[in-house]
């Protein structure tokens, strides 16, 4: 059985945030919660939010699960819209600037 969550418009890069999802990928829920938790990054959190309400959801559909019975089976980070807005630069010309935003898909299933 697959349990599903996703995130859009994550106001951080995908760029920073697959080398995250590439290291849980294929792991257990559970790694990936202790993992995202002590990496010390904060950008880690918007993935662990991700993973937590996909163990939820996968609580409410069957009580039984837990976060050790299920493993990251698709974790993908997506680009979303990019933001442009110019900033003054040398010699007054205007120097473009990104804001790139993110689209976050989790599905779990179970062992």
């Amino acid at each position: 059985m697959e349990f599903k969550a996703s995130a859009r418009y994550i106001r951080c890069s995908p760029y920073k945030l697959r080398p995250l999802a590439d290291v849980v990928r294929g792991k257990s829920a559970e790694f990936g919660l202790g993992f995202l938790t002590t990496c010390g990054i904060r950008r880690a959190s918007f993935i662990k939010k991700l993973i937590d309400s996909a163990v939820a959801n996968a609580k409410f559909g069957d009580n039984s699960l837990n976060a050790e019975q299920l493993t990251i089976s698709e974790l993908k980070v997506d680009q979303g819209p990019t933001f442009k807005y110019f900033k003054p630069g040398a010699m007054g010309r205007s120097n473009i600037y990104k804001k790139r935003l993110s689209h976050i898909n989790v599905v779990l299933k179970k062992i």
